[in-house]
């Protein structure tokens, strides 16, 4: 057999031959699942952190559900608890707490420069006293808030 007949069946042998089938690799999967876990829990841990557990919101019988068109940019959450033994309110934003309400205008006007159409919820305890209230609402107006949301909840539904 001459030598170039013989490379030509290798080769044809070569081909011929069947591929094996491609393996599944699961540890990059892995990865790029955990990386898209974290990054989820960054970005919901947010909205969580803004919520205070020791805060009792009021009941509110014709309580409507959160619209969920709206989106929370541009939305801030105050937190004001209220404790009866001494008759003092504590003001919580971004984790950091003020105990009168003008301590916010400054920071609310910031926001509202960055953000014209931002939103302010309140979540204020049920005990909280009607001028403690007016105070924290006087301090959202100066500086600029013109849209503040009430968190409350329906007796029946318990939400």
């Amino acid at each position: 057999m001459s030598p170039a007949k013989r490379t030509r069946q290798m080769r044809a042998a070569a081909r011929s031959t069947p591929e094996e089938d491609p393996e599944f690799q699961i540890a990059p999967m892995i990865d790029i699942l955990l990386v898209l876990l974290s990054f989820f829990m960054s970005i919901s841990s947010s909205e969580v952190l803004q919520v205070n557990k020791d805060v009792v919101l009021p009941v509110a019988k014709d309580a409507k559900e959160k619209d969920s068109s709206s989106k929370s940019k541009g939305q801030t959450t105050i937190n004001i608890l209220w404790s009866t033994i001494g008759s003092t309110g504590t003001i919580e934003l971004d984790e950091k707490k003020y105990g009168e309400p003008s301590g916010l205008t400054p920071i609310l006007a910031s926001r509202v420069q960055v953000t014209p159409s931002m939103r302010v919820l309140i979540r204020a305890d049920r005990n909280v006293r009607y001028e403690y209230l007016r105070a924290v609402m006087v301090a959202c107006g100066n500086a600029g808030v013109g849209n503040v949301t009430f968190s409350v909840v329906d007796k029946e539904s318990g939400k």
